[in-house]
């Protein structure tokens, strides 16, 4: 009996201490941008047709993905 109780006083000391191992999760090294989207990030990420720093062609772009993913108007094309 005496044998369990010290079982269970162990197990319930790793499991205390094994949260007290956890690292905290905090945002380090991002970088913020203060230029407006349109005026561009990494070329190698830019979708072909876009000009950086041409907000008109920047907002085609936008236009085409959001129409890309409306999954109502890709059902209701004619074959």
């Amino acid at each position: 009996m005496k044998e369990r109780a010290t079982v269970w006083a162990v197990a319930g000391l790793a499991v205390m201490l094994a949260g007290c191992g956890e690292k905290p999760q905090t945002a380090q090294g991002t970088r913020k941008s203060d230029t407006a989207a349109f005026q561009g990030g990494e070329v190698r990420y830019a979708a072909p047709g876009w000009a950086a720093g041409d907000k008109a062609s920047w907002e085609q772009q936008m236009r085409t993905r959001a129409q890309a993913q409306n999954e109502y108007a890709r059902t209701q094309r004619q074959p």
